[in-house]
């Protein structure tokens, strides 16, 4: 691994719900608490919009090393408020329908994770994914529509994980 022991000490400690920050005041105006859990969902934190684009990047990749050419953020599909996916398949996937997909990553602290992720490992995950579905439930006469909900600490949904199965195969 490449990281420095700060990095490390973070790791662990959000790992092992560890209080590792003195609590201070977020720039977007919410209290950060001695877990320093707030950052992971943030909508400010710098790190959030790149780990969702390097994931993104990474099934983009992944299609294009088995030979599916692919667009990313593809114009002309989008919902009635113009909000996109995050790619399409150039050529058909599955029953002569491309493949729709948009990453998501959830944090099993978010309070509205919390009680679910408390219960069952994966259930963030799971939650993000289906309300990824309803939110393009209008494309789905487009292409065949798969979410792809990472946790903050790992776990993928099930769907995902099949996808990517299917796809190393």
């Amino acid at each position: 691994m490449k990281l420095d022991d700060k990095e490390v000490r973070v790791a662990v400690g959000t790992r092992l719900a560890l209080k590792f920050s003195v609590p201070y005041q977020c720039r977007c105006g919410s209290e950060v608490d001695s877990f320093g859990r707030h950052s992971l969902v943030c909508k400010q934190a710098p790190g959030r919009t790149v780990r969702h684009h390097h994931l993104n990047d990474v099934v983009a990749r992944f299609l294009a090393s088995a030979g599916v050419p692919v667009s990313k953020e593809p114009s002309g599909l989008s919902r009635s408020d113009g909000k996109r996916p995050d790619g399409l398949t150039l050529i058909p996937w599955r029953e002569s329908m491309s493949l729709i997909w948009d990453v998501t990553v959830s944090c099993t602290t978010a309070d509205s994770y919390l009680e679910a992720s408390s219960r069952e490992a994966g259930a963030a995950a799971e939650l993000a994914a289906s309300n990824k579905v309803v939110k393009y439930a209008g494309l789905s006469s487009q292409g065949e529509f798969v979410p792809i909900a990472v946790e903050s600490h790992g776990p993928i949904n099930r769907d995902a994980l099949q996808f990517l199965s299917e796809l190393g195969r």
